[in-house]
């Protein structure tokens, strides 16, 4: 099957103008370049078809050659330009808008107007596949990237807003006027209908219960005839609820959504990159925040790896950019959760001498827990973290003041505390490395503490190394546990069943690539 059904080279030089780039002062909103009429048209027709393929090459490849080519300083055509070569067809315009926006949020920046036409923009297009009739299959890397530039503009919008210092009086008055664009709770409530109406939660659960995947099987395309678009978007809705409420600093809310999907699985979320990364990103993130170590470090380490192995299939990817910064703010945050909770047998070789060769002296530092240490503790979480927000609307009637760090700072200080709090409970892991058994005075004396003091370090060492996993079970993190009987601790090291495959593994990659290598000796 071809690539694309037409090609842009002819469809440039017909219009001639269109060759070159639009510069930001000849920008014509009403103006449609032939490549773009072409662009517009092809896309309608496909999407009426529900070729889907077709429909994907078109948003990812061919929307981004042109956005190069031409509209690298400028917007798009308007939708009102271009809605007459579709038959003024309210849906596609709808989809064309949403581009639009998309576009101009990553080229250019978006004025005030701008951002609050958007916000009406995603409303009217989530009311029409909420209560509308849409007969169409669309791209699961399309229907991903609407819930995720619909989460990205609300949390820009909510920085933008909070910097209010810099705010003109016409700005002020718009913000004033248009109060509801972009309300928390307009955003969770969208969010919350797309996963209700499309009833996601119970298709997910029957999959579970009978085995059979149907949904998963298909990646959500649905191939008799009907529309994937309500309940891929409710799918990847319940990823979006785990971001925005990441965002928010509810790390219990956001979890509690995301319980539908089986993380542990290839799902529809591993069907897209961005989708897959930004899942195990604020999933890992929001149980590192809740002290569920184990959890966090297992699936950083696996997307890493997955990572590692699959980034050079996405370097022409629009998303490439963003996977190499998420990858490097993951390994940050898998360096301080191990850093927190010493568990490197849960980390596959290849993650851990990238981790080493990244972040291995930082490690070592941050493991001492001295000023240097809580200085790279602040460092590593201030780079890795979500851009926290704070929602609620300024108060018009006060001096105008910035607020669009509060947020940030008010996690950043709960999770240093947290550190701190691990600050004493690094000394007794030290001690009872060493020990099978120790008295309880014999450490008292080494840590030099009295014997009441000893027992609430104890207690506190067991209450930091156990957590409640989502069933509500309370489970231990550790590497090292340990009782008291008659004031002698008897220490319990859980040693891994060594490993030996990937090391197998790993020899016979190099020997097959000694052999490939012989093999183009010729010899003499």
């Amino acid at each position: 099957m071809a690539a694309a059904s037409y090609d842009y080279e002819d469809a440039a030089g017909a219009g001639g103008y269109s060759q070159h780039p639009i510069q930001a002062d000849t920008y014509d909103p009403s103006f449609v370049p032939d490549s773009v009429k072409s662009f517009v048209v092809h896309l309608y027709r496909h999407i009426r078809e529900k070729n889907v393929y077709e429909i994907h090459q078109m948003y990812e490849t061919s929307f981004q050659t042109l956005s190069d080519r031409m509209f690298k300083e400028t917007p798009w055509p308007s939708v009102e330009a271009v809605a007459p070569y579709v038959d003024n067809d309210h849906v596609f315009c709808l989809l064309y808008r949403e581009m639009w926006f998309r576009h101009l949020y990553a080229r250019l920046s978006p004025t005030l107007k701008q951002r609050i036409d958007s916000w009406d923009n995603y409303c009217n297009l989530f009311q029409v596949v909420l209560h509308g009739v849409v007969n169409m299959q669309l791209p699961n890397q399309w229907l991903w990237d609407m819930v995720d530039e619909f989460v990205y503009q609300f949390q820009s919008f909510c920085q933008y807003r909070a910097k209010m210092k810099s705010k003109t009086e016409q700005e002020v008055e718009l913000l004033k006027q248009y109060d509801q664009a972009w309300n928390v709770y307009g955003v969770l409530n969208f969010l919350q209908a797309l996963v209700e109406k499309s009833t996601i939660i119970q298709i997910l659960e029957q999959e579970k219960e009978e085995g059979q995947e149907q949904f998963t099987a298909t990646d959500g395309y649905d191939y008799t005839g009907g529309s994937n678009v309500l309940k891929v978007l409710g799918y990847f809705s319940l990823i979006g609820l785990l971001r925005v409420h990441c965002l928010l600093g509810d790390y219990h809310t956001g979890l509690k959504c995301l319980l539908p999907i089986d993380i542990s699985q290839q799902g529809v979320y591993t069907s897209v990159i961005g989708s897959h990364i930004a899942t195990i990103y604020h999933y890992g993130f929001a149980n590192l925040m809740m002290r569920r170590y184990v959890d966090a470090i297992r699936e950083f380490n696996k997307i890493l790896l997955y990572i590692f192995k699959t980034k050079q299939y996405h370097q022409k990817s629009p998303q490439y950019e963003q996977i190499l910064k998420k990858n490097e703010q993951m390994y940050a945050l898998l360096s301080l959760g191990l850093s927190l909770c010493p568990q490197v047998k849960l980390v596959e070789e290849t993650v851990n001498s990238q981790l080493r060769e990244k972040y291995g002296e930082k490690t070592l530092r941050m493991q001492r827990y001295d000023d240097d240490a809580f200085a790279l503790y602040d460092e590593l979480f201030s780079y890795a973290c979500p851009k926290f927000i704070t929602p609620s609307v300024p108060s018009f009637d006060e001096p105008l003041v910035n607020y669009n760090q509060d947020a940030y700072r008010l996690q950043l200080k709960l999770f240093l505390y947290e550190v701190k709090q691990q600050q004493l409970l690094s000394g007794v892991r030290t001690f009872l490395k060493m020990y099978s058994t120790i008295s309880l005075g014999k450490l008292a004396t080494y840590l030099e503490v009295d014997d009441p003091t000893l027992r609430t370090i104890l207690m506190t060492y067991k209450h930091k190394t156990h957590a409640v996993d989502p069933t509500g079970k309370v489970i231990s993190i550790a590497d090292l546990d340990f009782y008291v009987v008659d004031d002698i601790i008897h220490v319990i090291e859980s040693r891994p069943a060594k490993r030996y495959g990937d090391y197998f593994l790993r020899q016979i990659v190099k020997l097959e690539g000694v052999m490939t290598e012989l093999d183009r000796i010729k010899v003499e």
